[in-house]
């Protein structure tokens, strides 16, 4: 009996950090205030990409949010940009300016796709005045290589601001993209 006791606080505790855990990578507040942004918009208003930055960036930090059922359909590492690098550090920095290779917060509508130096991106308008800057300064998503499928210890490499995954998670991603019918918002926060 103190066994089954035990395993059952057990399991109590793993369930309650695990909702814990959710909880801290993907923030109700954000998903209710991006739900709000969108409602009444010709955005899908099924579907949104979320970047959580505070998350050490070898770790799952990306994530297509399915809104209408609340769950996370894709979790994948991406990069952020050098220049968001404080030295000696944990934290990042943001920026809207152009040469800065800083990461820029806030809303984004997903664009167009078109092929270019790292294939098939797609262009990045900023819907923020946080990130009113990213047609101008070319802050597209995009896949490279050097950014893993799996979760390390290790950081992810860094971009010049865009925000860059792996080519299996940006295909992924394409996926859901090219099959909607109105354009999907990407919510980078930190």
């Amino acid at each position: 009996m103190k066994s089954l006791l035990f395993a059952l606080l057990f399991l109590i505790s793993c369930t309650q950090s695990k909702a814990q855990s959710n909880t801290d990578i993907l923030p109700k507040e954000r998903i209710s205030e991006l739900k709000n942004y969108i409602k009444d918009k010709d955005y899908n208003q099924n579907l949104a990409v979320f970047i959580n930055f505070k998350i050490h960036s070898g770790k799952y930090r990306y994530f297509v949010y399915d809104l209408k059922n609340n769950r996370i359909i894709q979790k994948a590492i991406v990069s952020h940009g050098s220049g968001s690098v404080i030295k000696n550090s944990g934290q990042l920095k943001f920026s809207n300016v152009e040469g800065s290779y800083q990461s820029s917060l806030g809303k984004y509508e997903i664009k167009e796709s078109y092929s270019g130096q790292f294939g098939k991106a797609y262009r990045l308008k900023g819907l923020d005045s946080t990130n009113s800057n990213a047609m101008q300064r070319a802050i597209v998503l995009h896949s490279f290589g050097c950014i893993p499928d799996q979760e390390s210890q290790n950081l992810a490499c860094l971009s010049l601001g865009c925000p860059m995954l792996s080519i299996k998670a940006f295909k992924e991603t394409a996926k859901y993209v090219d099959q909607s019918k109105k354009s999907i918002v990407l919510y980078a926060f930190y």
